[in-house]
């Protein structure tokens, strides 16, 4: 299966995306959490400046 993904990625569709973790900090316990998203690579900027 991982080998079906790893070859769709490969194509093109994969390409324009990026995995960006960011560290946030939650509001209710005070530890901190990780944000982990696949965004397309124009806003991953946009990612990192929205909290």
């Amino acid at each position: 299966m991982a080998k079906k993904t790893v070859a769709t990625l490969q194509k093109g569709e994969g390409r324009t995306y990026s995995k960006v973790i960011k560290m946030v900090k939650s509001p209710k316990t005070g530890a901190y959490v990780f944000d982990e998203q696949m965004v397309p690579n124009e806003k991953v900027q946009d990612f990192f400046k929205k909290k």
